[in-house]
C-alpha cells in the first residue's frame, strides 16, 4: 500500500481543535495516524517544517460551466485549477446549458467528475432552467446526489415560489443557496452604484438590491425553518442584516469571496472588464464590515466564485462585457491577505472557514456522510490534505493559472502565502515543493 509520511508540519484541524506541530501518516486514501515521531517508512516522506497542513479545502461555489460553455471552462480543467490553488473539493453552480434541474443532469456532472483531479458535487436549480416559474423535482434531485439547490446567477423573484422551494430544500435536507439580486433595481447596472459609476457614465447597482432579498427570504425562512445561505455578500448592510437573522437564531449563513475582501469601486477605473463581477464591488466601507462580519462570526464560510469566461467575451466593452472572475488559484493567498496579515482572523479561523464550515453547509461533513466525511483531519479519516505554505511570497502570473480562463484582476498582484502541496485521497495531485513536483494530468 502506497504510502506519504507529512513530517514534522504546523497541523491545523478546527473541527477537532488541533494545533500542533505533528507527523501525519496517509497510507492508501486513509490517514492512518497523526502523532509526534512517526517513524519513516518505504513511502515518501515530505519534509513540512515551516508549513501548515490542514484538511483539503472546500470551496461551495463555483462555476465549471459543463455542460454547454466548454470553452470557458471543464469539469477537468475547473478542477487543475482547484488543486492548483490547494481545493480538494468543489460544488458547482447549476447555471449550466442545460440547467442543472434534473437528475440525469447532476449524474452526468458525477459521471464526468470521475477522473477529474479534485472531488466536485453539483449543486442543483430550484427551478426549471433557473426561470423562477416552475419548482424541479428537489427530492428526486437529492436523491441524485445534489448537495445544495440554487438559482445561482437568477434569484427566485417570486416569494410563492421562493417559498415553495425553501419548504421542499428543507423536506430533503439540503441549504439553499441564494444568489440575492433584486433584478428591477440593477437593470442595465454594470458596477457599484456611486461616485465611480457616475465618473465612469455606467449603470449603477444600488445596495439595497442584495438587502431587499435576504430581508425577504429571512422572513421565508422563519416561516420554513429551511438552512439558508447568502451568497458572495457584499455589502454592509447585508452583514447587519445576517448578524441580526443569526441572532435570532434562524438557520442562516454567508460567505464572502476574495475580491469583495480586496478591492473596491476604484478597482473599475480604467475599464477593466476583469473588475466586473456579481454582485460589484463597492466600496471601502463595505470591504471593512465584511471583514468585522468574518472576525466576529457572522459570515462562517469563504467561497470564490469562480467564473470563466472565455477572452473575447472580456474584450467587450465594460457595459457588454459577462460579470465574473476566476477565482481557485489565488483564493487562499487572497484570503490571507485580506483578513489574517492585518490580524482579523488567524490561521486555524481561516481554515474553519474553508473547510469544516463549507463541508458542514454540503452535507459533506462526517455527520452526514460517515468514515468518508470531508473537512477535517484524523485518524480513519479520507486523505484529503492541503499544505499551506504561510510566508512564501509570490506574483500572480498566466502561468499560475491552470484552468481554461484567465480573466483576473489580480494578474501582477503579490501575495505572501500559497499553497504547495495538495492530496487528494492520498494521491498528490499538485505539488511546488521542489522534491514532489506532481502535477495532476489526465
Amino acid at each position: 500500500m502506497a504510502s506519504i509520511l507529512i513530517r514534522g508540519g504546523r497541523v491545523i484541524d478546527p473541527a477537532s481543535g488541533t494545533d500542533d506541530t505533528l507527523d501525519v501518516l496517509i497510507e492508501g486514501d486513509r490517514i492512518t495516524r497523526i502523532a509526534k515521531g512517526i517513524e519513516s517508512l518505504d513511502g515518501q516522506v515530505i519534509d513540512a517544517s515551516g508549513l501548515i497542513v490542514s484538511p483539503g479545502l472546500i470551496d461551495p461555489h463555483v462555476h465549471l460551466r459543463e455542460p454547454g460553455q466548454e470553452h470557458k471552462e471543464t469539469i477537468q480543467t475547473g478542477s487543475q485549477a482547484a488543486v492548483a490553488g490547494g481545493f480538494t473539493t468543489v460544488c458547482c453552480m447549476p447555471n449550466t446549458a442545460p440547467t442543472l434541474d434534473s437528475p440525469e443532469i447532476v449524474r452526468f456532472v458525477y459521471d464526468r467528475a470521475r477522473d477529474a483531479a479534485c472531488r466536485v458535487y453539483p449543486v442543483a436549480a430550484g427551478t426549471v432552467g433557473r426561470q423562477g416559474e416552475q419548482m424541479t423535482e428537489i427530492q428526486l434531485l437529492a436523491q441524485a446526489g445534489a448537495i445544495g439547490i440554487s438559482d445561482d446567477g437568477d434569484v427566485i423573484v417570486s416569494a410563492g415560489m421562493m417559498k415553495s422551494v425553501l419548504t421542499a430544500t428543507a423536506s430533503a435536507g439540503l441549504c439553499f443557496m441564494q444568489h440575492c439580486q433584486e433584478p428591477t433595481l440593477t437593470r442595465n447596472a454594470s458596477m457599484h452604484a456611486g461616485g465611480v459609476s457616475t465618473r465612469l457614465g455606467l449603470g449603477g447597482w444600488p445596495r439595497v438590491a442584495e438587502e431587499l432579498i435576504i430581508e425577504r427570504d429571512v422572513r421565508l425562512v422563519g416561516e420554513t425553518g429551511c438552512r439558508y445561505h447568502v451568497q458572495h455578500l457584499s455589502c454592509a448592510g447585508s452583514v447587519d442584516l445576517i448578524r441580526a437573522a443569526r441572532g435570532r437564531g434562524l438557520p442562516v449563513t454567508a460567505e464572502a469571496s476574495p475580491h469583495h475582501l480586496l478591492l473596491t469601486e476604484e478597482a473599475c477605473l480604467g475599464y477593466d472588464t476583469n473588475t466586473k463581477m456579481n454582485p460589484p464591488l463597492r466600496e471601502h466601507s463595505d470591504i471593512e464590515a465584511i471583514k468585522q462580519g468574518v472576525a466576529d462570526g457572522t459570515i462562517t464560510i469563504l467561497a470564490t466564485d469562480h467564473a470563466p469566461h472565455a477572452p473575447d467575451e472580456k474584450a467587450l466593452p465594460f457595459n457588454e462585457a459577462p460579470f465574473g472572475i476566476i477565482g481557485l488559484e489565488t483564493a487562499l493567498a487572497g484570503y490571507a491577505q485580506a483578513l489574517v496579515e492585518p490580524g482579523n482572523i488567524d490561521w486555524p479561523k481561516l481554515i474553519e472557514l474553508i473547510t469544516v464550515n463549507p463541508a458542514k453547509l454540503c452535507n459533506l461533513d462526517r455527520d452526514h456522510l460517515g468514515e468518508e466525511g470531508l473537512g477535517e483531519l484524523r485518524e480513519g479519516g479520507l486523505a484529503d490534505v492541503t499544505l499551506i505554505d504561510p510566508n512564501l511570497e509570490w506574483t500572480v502570473t498566466k502561468a499560475d493559472l491552470e484552468g481554461l480562463s484567465c480573466n483576473t484582476p489580480f494578474l501582477g498582484r503579490s501575495f505572501s502565502a500559497r499553497p504547495v502541496m495538495t492530496v487528494v485521497g492520498g494521491q498528490i495531485r499538485h505539488s511546488r515543493l521542489e522534491s514532489h513536483a506532481a502535477v495532476y494530468t489526465h
